[in-house]
Parts: structure tokens; C-alpha cells; sequence
């Protein structure tokens, strides 16, 4: 059959390969850790196993899908331009690179957040074999976007990325500083992000800061609430936290935040977020 899609369920390289239909419908899916492919179309049996062809390796098992989850379901009803999980880190600053500002200063501060995010965005892909699922530019409704949004073992994390220049970065409670540059609002900012993601998740969301490649960071002690971290000890700072959540917890709570719908409910919290 003509016109089915492979659409990766998250990374690429990574996690499942959906097979769609040219509306959307889930027929099928290669799961890369199990190589198995689940066939939920057998009409279109032939024709799944036809596109997945370049996809596949070794001896690859063929049959009806498990009896699916309650995630499962939700990502397969799920269209594909509603779905946050293909997301690149610094997705959204691609376009601003090639279609933005044409000064060089501009471009260049463009770049450094762009290769801070794209570090920082994968080392939390590397999560996924530790039972770790992460998102990239989040949409929070014209108000920007949450670099990242981590959600495992140790509970959910509200990212955002900030480059280190290779300078002292000072972090307060309302505003960060690196260098000489002007304070920038990232804590305070961070914080009602977090408080907008707990709203649309109804779970707890810790704000968290990604200082990337700064000389120093000095946190004033009185900022307990946001977790700083920083390359290379932010995965292995994660990993080894307390538990908090339980596999099936992760895995509906990425299939509910990688659905765009999420993040346009939470009204009270936009508005806690205005003004920022």
C-alpha cells in the first residue's frame, strides 16, 4: 500500500517506529529493544513490513501487539503534528538561526544557546536506557518554550538551558548572571514554568537550571527550590536521586506531556506566568 509513514516515537535512533496511514492511523510499529514488529492492521501486513524494511536488523519477530497500555493507547490516537517527542534540542532556535536576526553578535549569542541546548538536550536522550524520557522545546502558549522536560526514576524536570561562556555564572534568586552581562530573569522565569507544568501534568514539576560550560557556578544559598546542573555530573545527579516514580508513572506522564493539546489547558497557570 502507497502513502504509509514511519514516524519515530521519540529521538531518532531511538525507542519505537510507528507505521501510519496518510490520515494519521497507527497501523503498526518496530520496537527497536524487543525487534519486534507489532502488526495492528493485517490487511497491511506486507505493506508495514515493506516500509520498516530499511529500519530493521537482525531476526525480527512479526505478530499482534501486547495487549496495549493505557500510554499506548494515547499515542496511538495521538496525530502526528500534535506530537512534541520528535523534537530536536534547539528545534525552535534552528528556525530563528536561519530565518532570524542577520546581525553577527545576535547570530552568535544564537549559536551559544543553541549548542548549550543541544549538549544539555543529549545527555538526557542517553536517560532513555536508564528508564528516562525527555522533550524538547515544549511549547508553553506566547510565553516561549521549556528547553527541556525530563521525566524519570527521580520525578519530572522542567529544564531550562542557560551557556556558560566560559565565565562565573552566579545564580540568585530572582535573577542569573554570567559574566558581565546583564542579569537575566531565568530563576524567577523557571520556577513559573515548573508551576505551569505541574498544573498541565497534575504532578510535581522540579524547575531545574543547565548552566553549560561556565569557569564556576555560585548558587546564593538561599535557592533550594531549583536544581542546578551542570556538565558532566547533571545525568549521574539525576540517576542516582531517590525514586519517585515507577515505570508505568513515567510512561503516562510522557505520553501525556508529549501530546501539544497538554500544555494549552492550564489557563491559571499561564496567567501565573505573565509578566515575566
Amino acid at each position: 500500500m502507497r502513502g504509509l509513514k514511519v514516524l519515530p516515537s521519540g529521538r531518532p535512533g531511538r525507542g519505537r517506529l510507528y507505521v501510519n496511514l496518510p490520515d494519521g492511523q497507527a497501523v503498526g510499529w518496530y520496537d527497536r529493544q524487543a525487534n519486534r514488529i507489532s502488526v495492528l492492521a493485517d490487511d497491511h501486513r506486507e505493506a508495514i513490513v515493506a516500509v520498516l524494511r530499511p529500519y530493521l536488523s537482525g531476526t525480527v519477530s512479526i505478530g499482534p501487539p501486547p495487549v496495549p497500555t493505557a500510554s499506548d493507547l494515547r499515542r496511538l490516537a495521538l496525530l502526528p503534528d500534535a506530537d512534541l517527542a520528535p523534537n530536536r534540542p534547539g528545534e525552535t532556535l534552528l528556525g530563528e538561526l536561519e530565518h532570524g536576526p542577520a546581525g553577527t553578535r545576535a547570530r552568535h549569542r544564537l549559536r551559544q544557546d543553541l549548542t548549550a541546548q543541544q549538549r544539555m538536550g543529549d545527555s538526557f536522550d542517553a536517560l532513555e536506557a536508564e528508564g528516562w524520557r525527555a522533550l524538547h522545546c515544549v511549547p508553553l502558549p506566547g510565553l516561549g518554550h521549556i528547553d527541556h522536560l525530563l521525566i524519570g526514576p527521580a520525578g519530572i524536570f522542567c529544564v531550562r538551558t542557560v551557556p556558560g561562556r566560559r565565565q562565573r555564572a552566579v545564580v540568585g534568586d530572582l535573577l542569573l548572571t554570567v559574566g558581565r552581562a546583564e542579569p537575566r530573569p531565568d530563576p524567577r522565569w523557571i520556577r513559573r514554568a515548573a508551576t505551569f507544568a505541574s498544573a498541565a501534568l497534575a504532578a510535581k514539576v522540579t524547575p531545574a537550571l543547565a548552566v553549560v560550560d561556565a569557569s564556576r557556578v555560585e548558587t546564593a544559598p538561599t535557592v533550594r527550590d531549583i536544581r542546578i546542573l551542570q556538565p558532566p555530573t547533571a545525568t549521574p545527579t539525576l540517576t542516582t536521586s531517590p525514586t519517585t516514580l515507577k515505570p508505568p508513572e513515567v510512561e503516562a506522564l510522557f505520553a501525556q506531556a508529549r501530546d501539544t493539546t497538554t500544555w494549552l489547558r492550564p489557563s491559571g497557570a499561564q496567567s501565573g506566568l505573565a509578566g515575566v
